[in-house]
Order: C-alpha cells, then sequence, then structure tokens
C-alpha cells in the first residue's frame, strides 16, 4: 500500500495535531491512485480574512494535481479540496491512462469506481482560434492590456523578445509564466 508523505506548513495559523491527523487521513484517500511509493503532498493551511484556506499540490510523474478551498470551516475546506483533487483524477482518468501507457506513467486506475456525472467523457474540442500580433512589451503594458482586454491572462512578448503570460491571481495581484527553452 501506497502512502503519500505530507508536507503541511501554516500561514497565519498554527498547526495542530489535530488538524495534521485530519489532513493526512483525508490525503490518504487519494493513495489507490498511485502505484509509486514516491508521492508527496505540499499542504498549505492559511488565513484569508477571516476565512480559512488550504492549498494542495501533489507532483507526480510529469504532471501536477493541484487544487484549493477557502471557506468558514477549516474541515470544511479539507474535505472539499480532497473531494475536488479526487474528482480531477477520476473527470482525467481516460486521458491519464493514454499517457500512462505512452508514457509509462504510474498512475493506478485499477480499482473499482461508481460512475459518476463527472466521470462521463466529453470530447473536448478546439471551439475557438485566435491569432495575435506581438510587438514587444513592458510587464506594465501588458498589465494594462491585461486589465483593457478584461481576460484572466494575457500572452505577450516582453523587450528581448521572450514569449510570456501575465495572469490575475486570486489574491488580486499578477503572476508570470515564462516560457524556457
Amino acid at each position: 500500500m501506497i502512502t503519500m508523505k505530507c508536507n503541511i506548513r501554516g500561514e497565519k495559523i498554527t498547526i495542530t495535531d489535530a488538524i495534521r491527523d485530519y489532513i493526512e487521513t483525508k490525503l490518504s484517500k487519494l493513495d489507490k491512485y498511485f502505484k509509486s511509493a514516491d508521492v508527496s503532498a505540499n499542504v498549505l493551511v492559511s488565513l484569508k480574512g477571516k476565512k480559512d484556506s488550504i492549498e494542495v499540490t501533489i507532483p507526480y510523474d510529469r504532471y501536477v494535481l493541484r487544487n484549493e478551498e477557502v471557506h468558514d470551516d477549516l474541515y470544511a475546506a479539507i474535505d472539499l479540496v480532497i473531494d475536488k483533487l479526487e474528482r480531477q483524477i477520476r473527470k482525467n482518468k481516460t486521458k491519464l491512462k493514454k499517457q500512462t501507457k505512452s508514457n509509462e506513467m504510474k498512475f493506478n486506475f485499477d480499482y473499482d469506481l461508481e460512475p459518476t456525472e463527472d466521470m462521463e467523457e466529453k470530447p473536448n474540442k478546439i471551439v475557438k482560434r485566435k491569432s495575435i500580433e506581438m510587438k514587444p512589451i513592458t510587464e506594465e503594458e501588458a498589465i494594462l492590456q491585461l486589465e483593457l482586454v478584461s481576460h484572466d491572462f494575457y500572452i505577450y512578448k516582453d523587450i528581448n523578445n521572450n514569449i510570456k503570460v501575465i495572469y490575475k491571481r486570486k489574491d488580486g495581484n499578477y503572476g508570470i509564466i515564462e516560457a524556457n527553452d
């Protein structure tokens, strides 16, 4: 039996033994989806205003499972985030299985699942394509463009001709994704 390692840290909150045990117990529900013993979950528990927030990131092979939940009750947030992660795995089971065969990934799909609505295979398709002209701009100009187009992200070329994506974070700040060669 695989046991996931848990790296739990608190930000503006003390992680008690009860909270740690509850998180570890809930995360153990996901053990059945992994074949490799080298699985670890990075958990960040924090306070956002008067609400509790939990963010779980599980880097595994070539994929990263990640989800976040904010709730008035920390234990409810933990339950919700684990359910979301499990739904992510179940929903993408077929796609991950195909990747497993071609890339020898180590997900375990030998368990019995009761079919759920979100497991039904719905074909994903590209419904729109856009072509954009990218003139080199600064980060400040990219933020302005992002705000002007009212999207969550904006692709741009910086002054060194590197392609980047700037995105709006849930906390209202911005993040940048840089493409490396």
